[in-house]
């Protein structure tokens, strides 16, 4: 136990040890003895110094939130396509409108989240969070069917990241 709460307090933020170990030698392109004790040393030290600031994370469902990247990467080129083609061609066949998405939860990470998936993929952007009304304002570019459009929001997006957070009905953390 005692080698547990030692390490812990050497490297409080493991992750964040190694990122700065790994960038100094990505930025030193060099793997020689020095530089990799000197990524070391940053990767002990500079953690220690920004604990402070470092917000504890939520325990998330990794395996949830990987399927959900990859659910999120497909929609970004596929409306990527999508738009070119709306873009180029006639503008007589857009039917952009603004639809309100109601939340399930006012957990701020699956909200904040959630808003912000909507703004990466093209064709879609939330304009806000409006907490009072509990639901995120979306323009999208072209949209015949908003329902339609809320619908696959809520069961491609939202209802995943429920789920990476673990967030239980009435849970606002």
């Amino acid at each position: 136990m005692q080698k547990n709460s030692l390490f812990a307090r050497m490297v409080p933020h493991p992750f964040v040890s190694v990122i700065v170990a790994m960038s100094w030698l990505m930025l030193n392109h060099s793997a020689a003895l020095f530089d990799v004790v000197v990524a070391i040393v940053l990767g002990l030290i500079i953690p220690k110094l920004i604990q402070p600031f470092i917000v504890n994370t939520p325990n998330i469902h990794w395996n949830i939130a990987i399927k959900l990247f990859f659910v999120v990467l497909w929609d970004i080129i596929i409306s990527n396509v999508r738009v070119a083609k709306q873009v180029l061609g006639s503008t007589k066949n857009l039917e952009p409108k603004w639809f309100r998405v109601p939340l399930e939860t006012d957990h701020e990470h699956v909200n904040t989240l959630l808003a912000m998936i909507i703004t990466t993929t093209p064709g879609t952007v939330s304009a806000g969070i409006d907490q009072e009304r509990g639901d995120i304002l979306v323009h999208a570019l072209s949209c015949s069917d908003p329902d339609a459009e809320i619908e696959a929001i809520k069961q491609r997006y939202e209802v995943p990241l429920i789920e990476i957070f673990d967030v239980q009905q009435g849970d606002n953390t």
